[in-house]
């Protein structure tokens, strides 16, 4: 079974499938060391790996286990960052939800509104029951972020990671279809 990677719409953002003209810009996101800081990988160091990331989007797709979403601003076009919804399970009714932006977009509310657009196509078009997320517990805004969307704290992952040496904790966050409240101008 196959998850068509939608293409939607926010008042300031649009989000669609990744193309390759895109390599530039996720190598140019997944090289900044500031943006990873918190993330449970490296930097990428080498051009390749933008070419790998799209080629597992399109498997993903196919192989129908989830949809990673590019993230453009409206006014300009430009490139922020991307949205996932990945280890989609039908039968179960559930999928993790993950997103990455360029520190320069950071501050403007465009990672809860892409997630909310996200959260919306999950529980309205796929039906599904439960999204779960993970940040590193240092990640505040990323966690403030899942809590604005509804998202509760769940656990803590102790020790999960280890990236560059250095040993971090995740908390883990859910989202219940019926404590989901999507914005009034996404309910139509």
């Amino acid at each position: 079974m196959t998850l068509p990677t939608p293409t939607l719409h926010t008042a300031r953002l649009r989000l669609r499938p990744f193309h390759d003209a895109d390599t530039g810009a996720l190598f140019a996101l997944h090289s900044n060391a500031h943006v990873l800081r918190y993330w449970d990988a490296p930097a990428w160091t080498d051009r390749t790996r933008a070419d790998r990331f799209l080629a597992a989007c399109h498997r993903m797709a196919e192989d129908g286990t989830g949809a990673r979403l590019a993230v453009d601003r409206l006014s300009d076009g430009a490139f922020l960052g991307w949205c996932s919804l990945t280890r989609w399970n039908p039968d179960h009714r559930s999928a993790a939800l993950g997103y990455c932006f360029d520190d320069a977009a950071w501050g403007h509310g465009y990672a809860t509104e892409t997630a909310r657009a996200v959260l919306h196509w999950a529980f309205a078009t796929l039906n599904l029951n439960r999204v779960q997320a993970e940040t590193d517990t240092r990640n505040l805004a990323s966690a403030r972020v899942l809590e604005k969307l509804g998202f509760v704290r769940e656990g803590t992952l102790r020790e999960d990671c280890i990236v560059n040496g250095e040993v971090s904790n995740s908390w883990v966050y859910g989202l219940l279809q019926r404590d989901w409240h999507p914005p009034a101008e996404q309910a139509r």
